[in-house]
């Protein structure tokens, strides 16, 4: 029998059948317009807005701050185009960081070609930045301060509390991009002093194509996209409800008992880390080793190339992810490993696996009884191995 074993579940994750079977009625008898007046309608709104309630008291947010999106990429953009916009007299000046998703970064070199200046900061070797850095870059122009909460490629959890008490004391409004976080970590946005939150279904048991805004009352954000009056006039276009629903359960259950969940996760984490550090030499672990997401793991080796190690995991029915040039199309590694220090030939040379709640010790074990294997063949190939080596 041929085996597969998903361990790319910060790419996304497999629909959970609970949160199948509350979208399912959405789809065919509840199919209702939420705009409509009528009974099929108000059937609509009543579960549009209960999952409202489910993705603000999984945040510590209230009903009336939660907007659905497509994505947490459009969540992004809404975010921070949408400050840009209302501040824009305030000032222009934007604080991020090196290492944000391209849904960020993106975003900001659009915003820096009309007009807008942004300050990157830099991280550390472990991936974390500096609050000394951020508060140095603080400019009475700044308008905006966006630093994700965790990376999508190593893991490393970012000290969003303070960063958002910073923003606090200089009147700056603080976004976060929590995609990873959110289902992985606690989340309290009023505690942690977070303005602005996107998050993304799908990445924890939820559906493709439906995201969430938490943006805090008081906060000026412009309609994103014209038309009808829905999401209070700010979204407008006919809501997904199925998707919608489907985001309102997901999140339920990925919060529900947070702690016992991730502990389970951390501990097959620690397992992979621990078996690829003591069978593989010339390897590095990305990221900080304890600020870390419960389900990550990202090496760098040395003498190989992240799409050949992609490939023959593939073939041995092991799925994960790179951060080399071959998974993006592009020429150049990883703008995070880099950032971190790495040089380029080390970097294209990395691994994402990343676990979650579907994956078991045995999946593990299988990995780390091939990865030295493969590492190994693949080394065999590379004449610099060989002359280390040697």
């Amino acid at each position: 029998m041929e085996r597969s074993i998903y361990l790319d579940n910060s790419a996304t994750t497999p629909l959970k059948k609970e949160v199948l079977d509350v979208m399912m009625p959405c789809l065919t008898s509840n199919f209702g317009n939420a705009s409509s007046i009528y009974k099929t309608g108000r059937k609509a709104k009543t579960v549009l807005e209960a999952a409202r309630e489910k993705v603000a008291k999984a945040i510590g947010a209230e009903p009336n701050e939660i907007y659905f999106t497509g994505s947490g990429s459009e969540a992004d953009n809404w975010a921070i185009k949408g400050i840009a916009e209302a501040y824009a007299e305030k000032g222009k000046h934007i604080i991020s960081t090196k290492i944000e998703h391209h849904a960020v970064l993106h975003t900001l070199e659009y915003l820096q070609k009309h007009g807008y200046n942004v300050t990157y900061l830099p991280v550390d070797s472990e991936g974390l930045i500096s609050l000394n850095d951020l508060k140095n870059a603080i400019q009475e122009d700044t308008i905006l301060i966006t630093v994700m909460t965790a990376n999508n490629e190593i893991g490393t959890i970012q000290p969003i509390e303070e960063i958002g008490r910073i923003a606090k004391e200089k009147k700056i409004i603080f976004h976060t991009d929590a995609v990873q976080a959110v289902g992985m970590m606690e989340i309290d946005v009023k505690a942690q002093n977070i303005d602005m939150l996107s998050l993304s279904a799908h990445k924890f048991g939820g559906p493709k194509g439906v995201g969430a805004l938490y943006v805090r009352k008081g906060i000026k954000l412009p309609s994103y996209i014209h038309g009808g009056g829905q999401e209070r006039n700010k979204r407008a276009g006919t809501e997904n409800i199925a998707s919608i629903v489907g985001l309102g359960a997901a999140i339920e259950i990925a919060t529900d008992n947070l702690e016992e969940k991730t502990s389970k996760i951390r501990a097959l984490r620690d397992k992979l880390i621990s078996g690829i550090e003591e069978n593989i030499p010339y390897v590095k672990l990305n990221g900080h080793r304890e600020k870390r997401l419960a389900g990550n793991v990202n090496f760098s080796f040395e003498f190989i190339e992240g799409e050949a190690l992609l490939l023959m995991l593939d073939l041995n029915g092991i799925e994960a992810s790179s951060g080399s040039a071959c998974t993006s199309g592009s020429l150049d590694p990883s703008h995070v490993l880099l950032a971190i220090g790495l040089p380029h030939e080390i970097a294209h040379g990395s691994l994402r696996l990343s676990v979650g709640d579907i994956n078991t010790e045995e999946d593990v074990d299988y990995v780390l009884e091939k990865l030295p294997q493969i590492v190994q063949r693949l080394r065999e190939m590379s004449p610099l191995y060989e002359r280390v080596n040697k």
